[in-house]
């Protein structure tokens, strides 16, 4: 959590240091940057309130927030400059400059709101882990908001003022660099005015290529992290007594706590999975020591163990978001069920030598225990009658020597022993130990066991596990390193079809293979509900079925830049880069919002065509448009270049959102003017469509 928390101020100051990169004056810089700090601390308190913890998602929402909730106050501030350097008295221009941005403001916070939306409705485990992430951050969206119309406005009346025109070099410098950028857009924007139809071209081409993209990326469930923390099963022989896997544990637990990243390692034998298996919590030594990340230490590890006879060590990854109480010896679980004992034991192996075929998978392994070692008494009970030996006394004894009996308990002032009855230890390790075994008979006389008893030995189940009512076999499993979980899901499901499994055996996933499969099959209605809810919201607030489409048309841009970062970076699209795609849904749209609801205005008050208007809304926004670009995406730099414990994590959102500005700052500056001016023709075609004026009324000739 330290890590997160120092990605946090890393955020906020980057934010600061873009807002005075810009604006290069210190009231300036301040006004906007106090959004930051008092919006957290509003979100605070919201989370107080709420019983909500400061953990990796709400963290990690405030992180990003931070790039994003710094926008209103720099497009209001910006605008109240504007005018107050075109002459107006700071309080009339604050006035003025509210007035006229107050309306987009709020349609930015807005439609940025309406997409956690159907975050707070996603169902699963993975609705639960983001519902706090999306309320956190809509909260912080609230607060932001509520200062920017009110402090904001204040303190440029209070501190901003005219520029004397008195700059040092570097802010001419600066300016100057700035305006050739201007120059240089204002040149690229009329040529691409002038070529409308290819523009419009590119734009569907740009959407028809993010869906071609969304086709062929691969899917996860979460990003696997090197928490520096790893967990084993230590997989004996069936045949292993207690005592001698215990051995084992102590024999590999020594060789890996020889190993120079592991810092300290414990362990234990037995539990519900039987003598023959043993469990190991290891903890590795920090990043900064061992140099090499966990999956480099766990390879290294299962190659120094390979050679221990009798026990095979599998290790993982413990990872912060861990789905499903069953531990198995992978990540991992595929669990086969059956009506009957017998088809599920011959199956079993049989998927899972298939599964090891499977070239996505590693480390597949199986908690069936069928080939446990066990000795039978076969008892001559008409030899035993003739000897007179009872039934009963064959159980008392063998209960006496081995059944760990309790037969008396011994006071003492302020504790009591149980006193257990059983051979020695050293009788207790071989079969043949019951041959030294005397049974009473009704004579007085003790008489050997084997006397009317012979031994058959036999294999036999230690443990027989159930899922719900029928008995299941779990074979767990690991992905090979570049693998995302999407394909192995796919191969293996195309295993078992192979196999031709016959139907009184069922198979299904479990833990996070499961959750990823239940995740999996809400996205795409996730992503279509984020969106929809993002036009309601504009639709409501513009009063219109055409504008929304203009702000939306750039989304498809943001999709590309997204994917395309999340395949330079040999990532997959998990939940987190999909929160961060539906996150991009709400803040691309703002540049839009920028331009277009200036262009709206100017047509209404100065009487411009859609071209000229939407012309000088893109010159005049060419600014605020690339601050509160630069801020968001330098709030999501801390994520997606840090590097600390369980990193991993949060690494997807901020690729997925830096990506997906980047490629959307680059088109969507050319392609919205056009995609508006056609939009604003369309909605004049259906405006003349509806409204035909009424034909004149023929009047009848008449006569004096």
């Amino acid at each position: 959590m330290h890590d997160v928390e120092v990605s946090l101020v890393i955020s906020v100051i980057l934010v600061v240091l873009v807002v005075f990169a810009f604006l290069r004056n210190a009231w300036a810089t301040f006004i906007p940057s106090v959004a930051v700090p008092l919006s957290l601390i509003g979100t605070f308190g919201v989370m107080y309130l709420c019983h909500y913890s400061l953990d990796n998602f709400s963290l990690m929402a405030l992180t990003i927030c931070t790039g994003f909730v710094v926008d209103d106050a720099i497009v209001v501030m910006e605008n109240i400059t504007r005018h107050i350097e075109n002459g107006l008295s700071p309080i009339a221009a604050t006035m003025k400059g509210a007035r006229e941005i107050g309306f987009t403001v709020v349609s930015m916070s807005a439609s940025l709101v309406a997409v956690f939306i159907p975050i707070l409705w996603m169902p699963g485990i993975a609705g639960r882990l983001f519902r706090e992430f999306a309320v956190v951050l809509s909260v912080a969206i609230g607060v932001s908001l509520l200062i920017s119309l009110t402090t904001t406005p204040m303190m440029c009346a209070r501190f901003l003022r005219h520029d004397t025109g008195r700059h040092n070099r570097i802010y001419r410098f600066s300016e100057r660099a700035f305006n050739g950028l201007l120059h240089v857009y204002d040149i690229a924007l009329r040529w691409v005015l002038r070529r409308q139809l290819l523009i419009l071209g590119l734009t569907f081409a740009t959407a028809a290529f993010c869906v071609y993209l969304a086709g062929h990326v691969n899917s996860g469930f979460f990003p696997q992290q090197d928490t520096g923390r790893i967990r084993g099963l230590i997989q004996g022989d069936q045949s292993l007594s207690f005592a001698a896997m215990s051995e084992k544990l102590r024999t590999i637990s020594d060789i890996v706590l020889k190993d120079p990243a592991v810092e300290n390692i414990s362990g234990f034998t037995g539990g519900g999975s039987g003598g023959s298996t043993a469990f190991v919590f290891a903890q590795l030594k920090p990043k900064a020591v061992r140099k090499i990340n966990s999956d480099e230490v766990i390879a290294r590890l299962s190659q120094a163990t390979k050679n221990v006879p009798g026990a095979q060590l599998l290790l993982q990854s413990v990872q912060d978001v861990s789905v499903g109480g069953r531990f198995g010896g992978a990540l991992y679980q595929y669990t086969l069920q059956a009506d009957n004992l017998e088809d599920l034991n011959h199956w079993a192996p049989i998927v899972m030598e298939r599964m090891k075929s499977v070239p996505e998978l590693r480390d597949v392994n199986s908690d069936q225990q069928m080939r446990g070692l066990q000795s039978s008494l076969a008892v001559d009970r008409d030899t035993a009658s003739r000897l007179g030996v009872q039934m009963s006394d064959v159980d008392n004894t063998l209960n006496d020597a081995f059944g760990q009996r309790q037969v008396s308990v011994m006071y003492k002032g302020i504790n009591q022993y149980h006193v257990i009855l059983e051979v020695a230890p050293s009788a207790q390790q071989d079969p043949a130990a019951l041959k030294s075994i005397y049974v009473p008979s009704n004579t007085g006389k003790l008489v050997p066991l084997s006397a009317f008893c012979h031994f058959e030995a036999s294999n036999t189940a230690l443990s027989v596990n159930h899922q719900g009512i029928f008995p299941a076999i779990t074979i767990s499993f690991n992905l090979a390193p570049g693998t995302s979980l999407g394909p192995a899901v796919e191969h293996i499901e195309a295993a078992k079809a192979e196999l031709h499994v016959p139907p009184t055996v069922h198979a299904s996933f479990q833990g996070t293979a499961q959750a990823f499969q239940d995740a999996s099959s809400s996205r795409l209605i996730l992503v279509i509900t984020a969106v929809v809810a993002v036009y309601i919201v504009l639709g409501i607030l513009y009063e219109s079925f055409i504008h929304p489409i203009t702000i939306l048309s750039t989304i498809p841009s943001a999709g590309i830049g997204a994917i395309l970062a999340i395949k330079i970076s040999h990532g997959d699209l998990n939940m987190i880069a999909l929160i961060g795609i539906i996150l991009l849904i709400g803040i691309v749209k703002k540049n839009a919002i920028l331009m277009i609801d200036f262009a709206v205005q100017a047509e209404r008050e100065e009487h411009l065509s859609p071209v000229d208007a939407i012309y000088k809304a893109c010159l005049l926004r060419f600014r605020p448009i690339l601050m509160t670009t630069m801020a968001a995406l330098l709030g999501a730099m801390p994520l997606a270049i840090g590097s600390g414990v369980g990193s991993e994590l949060r690494r997807p959102l901020g690729v997925t959102i830096i990506g997906g500005l980047i490629v959307s700052q680059l088109l969507t500056l050319f392609t919205t003017p056009i995609v508006y001016i056609y939009m604003d023709r369309f909605q004049t075609w259906l405006h003349s469509l509806f409204t035909r004026a009424p034909q004149p009324a023929i009047s009848p000739a008449h006569s004096d």
